[in-house]
């Protein structure tokens, strides 16, 4: 039986956590927060998942050593913000070799890495070397807890990681692709959150479907020239990862990135937004860490400057 360490019981995680274990899979939960471990093990549930039971058989833990111990596949599955201290922690525990799925997006401030990045930086500060593969793709955590039909990327030039990958978390509702472009599968989850705000603010001015296609569309464009312009490959971006994600994030109710724009065009400001929430909208952050990474390597995005003058400049 594959043995898989989930860390982070956000929805996200869990969804992906219960997949796995409704799969057939060993699932272990790490958390730092241990009320989130009691809650989850006593009720079998996730209170921002409704209709979705966990199986019995789940573990759960606040030791990120045991968490770290055994297992066949990490699945780093925190918000983007504490990637880098939960790979920190949890790196002295990590097996040299380890397969390490990581499906957090976003880009770190001053580092300008991406979250699987950041997890090899920790690693090797550790004098350990990791298989680390992005899963990403047009995902709501909502819907892949009710088993709706899904499908996602796995990106590693390491093949046979990938492969493994797709293997392990393939199900009859959940299809995984494999490509080798990691950086362009994540630049594309990451930066499709920028372009969500965006569209979230012209749905909420009424400035309807017209400036709606242009914008996903301007937006696709931007996400390509940056990608590209980091040794990423046009074609991810018009798949799943790019071009698919980009529109479910635009588009759907449950996206909070299009919730922070839909709020913004009310007049509300980012802080009042984002507790009301209650949730982390990645999208934030990373405006600011992408419009500077387009500064560094001269490419233009004007969508992603307007969004960051919303945010950070008040117009």
């Amino acid at each position: 039986m594959t043995k898989i360490a989930v860390f982070g019981a956000g929805t996200w995680g869990i969804a992906l956590a219960r997949l796995l274990a409704a799969n057939g899979r060993d699932v272990t939960v790490w958390s730092a927060i241990p009320a989130e471990l009691k809650s989850l093990s006593t009720t079998h549930r996730h209170p921002n998942l409704p209709g979705m039971e966990l199986p019995a058989a789940m573990h759960y833990t606040a030791d990120i050593a045991e968490a770290c111990t055994g297992r066949d596949i990490l699945l780093f599955a925190v918000p983007s913000p504490f990637v880098r201290a939960t790979a920190k922690k949890a790196a002295p525990h990590i097996p040299e070799g380890q397969l390490i799925v990581d499906v957090a997006k976003g880009v770190e401030d001053k580092t300008l890495m991406t979250m699987s990045e950041i997890i090899e930086d920790e690693l090797a500060k550790a004098g350990r070397k990791a298989r680390v593969v992005a899963l990403s793709g047009p995902t709501h955590a909502e819907e892949v807890a009710r088993d709706m039909p899904t499908a996602i990327v796995a990106a590693s030039a390491d093949e046979d990681a990938a492969k493994t990958v797709q293997k392990v978390f393939t199900t009859p509702a959940f299809r995984v692709y494999t490509n080798d472009d990691r950086r362009g599968t994540e630049l594309g989850g990451a930066v499709k959150n920028v372009m969500a705000i965006a569209t979230g603010v012209a749905d909420g001015l009424g400035f309807g479907m017209n400036a709606r296609a242009a914008l996903i569309t301007r937006g696709l464009a931007e996400i390509t020239r940056l990608a590209m312009a980091l040794g990423a490959s046009q074609q991810t971006m018009m798949g799943l990862s790019g071009m698919g994600d980009l529109i479910l994030t635009c588009t759907g109710a449950l996206s909070r990135n299009r919730q922070v724009g839909l709020k913004l065009a009310e007049g509300k400001s980012v802080e009042a937004i984002l507790a009301e929430l209650g949730h982390v909208a990645e999208g934030v952050p990373t405006a600011r860490e992408v419009l500077t990474m387009a500064e560094r390597l001269e490419v233009d995005m004007p969508i992603t400057a307007a969004v960051c003058g919303l945010l950070y400049q008040g117009n």
